[in-house]
């Protein structure tokens, strides 16, 4: 019974850990932000690079520019690119980081509840002949 409380508990916490999770695979990130609508644009130029690396990596970062607001990516370790967005596709990218969540507190709890499905205990299961003594 200790054992299955322990085993119970360490998958709680995994899923709480899973739940607050924030970092995602800096591909899958991309990914994400060229879905929701976010511009890729390429380092390929020396002034293009030093914008770049001036800029906070890997983290969105908010803009305000004559022409309205901006959302900006910088990977210049990764993709040595930026990806750029409007405030239409910063709430689609905040959609789909809800829904990857979602998706992913979903598998993890059906994987917990089959694990303790499985568990009946001994090598006799419930019907273990110590039941009836």
């Amino acid at each position: 019974m200790i054992d299955r409380n322990i085993a119970l508990f360490a998958g709680l916490a995994a899923l709480a850990g899973l739940a607050g999770c924030a970092s995602v695979g800096a591909q899958e990130k991309e990914g994400q932000l060229a879905a929701a609508g976010f511009v890729r644009l390429q380092a390929d130029t020396p002034a293009r690079v030093a914008k770049l690396q001036a800029l906070p990596q890997n983290t969105i970062v908010f803009s305000q520019r004559k022409s309205g607001p901006v959302y900006i990516y910088a990977d210049a370790a990764g993709c040595n690119c930026a990806f750029v967005g409007g405030p239409t596709a910063y709430q689609a990218y905040q959609q789909i980081r809800v829904a990857n969540n979602i998706a992913q507190m979903q598998e993890t709890t059906a994987e917990l509840n089959m694990a303790e499905a499985e568990d009946w205990g001994g090598a006799w299961g419930p019907m273990a002949p110590g039941w009836y003594y």
